[in-house]
């Protein structure tokens, strides 16, 4: 896992942030899986993908017939069946399957600040207090819905 985003939700919910990042994932070639250990919260993300502003968002269940096809994978652990790079981890728990892509977008709300913090910290430098594995990112939302690299 080279880069890893912690998107800090203060302003929107997940369903909404989720469709938002998929679509600027798939417009720069990308294949996704979006993680979320909990089924109807997973549904709940299928519906707003499908329903998203400018069009919908194809995707599938990790589970689910044709899962290699889709461009965008729901998934409750991160499987790559779709060859996805970008993994959205909607629940905000990092696991080890996020190790497999190049890229993970780590969301997470007021309640995971300090889980967050903390995996940041414990990120942010290999064993051994060397240099670090992962290039961190943190992006905050600001009031009318943008997104800003933060410090």
């Amino acid at each position: 896992m080279a880069r890893i985003d912690f998107y800090q939700l203060s302003r929107d919910p997940v369903e909404q942030v989720v469709p938002s990042l998929a679509r600027k994932a798939l417009a720069s070639g990308a294949r996704l899986a979006v993680v979320h250990r909990d089924t109807d919260m997973r549904r709940r993300l299928s519906d707003a993908l499908w329903a998203a502003e400018e069009c919908f968002l194809a995707h599938g269940e990790a589970e689910g017939d044709h899962a290699a096809r889709q461009p965008i994978l729901l998934s409750g652990e991160g499987d790559l069946a779709n060859g996805a790079t970008i993994a959205v981890l909607a629940d905000g728990d990092i696991r080890s399957a996020a190790e497999q892509f190049d890229r993970v977008l780590l969301l997470f709300g007021a309640e995971r600040t300090d889980a967050a913090r903390d995996l940041w910290r414990r990120l942010g430098t290999a064993a051994g207090g060397g240099t670090s594995a992962h290039e961190l990112h943190i992006f905050k939302q600001g009031p009318d819905g943008t997104w800003r690299e933060g410090r």
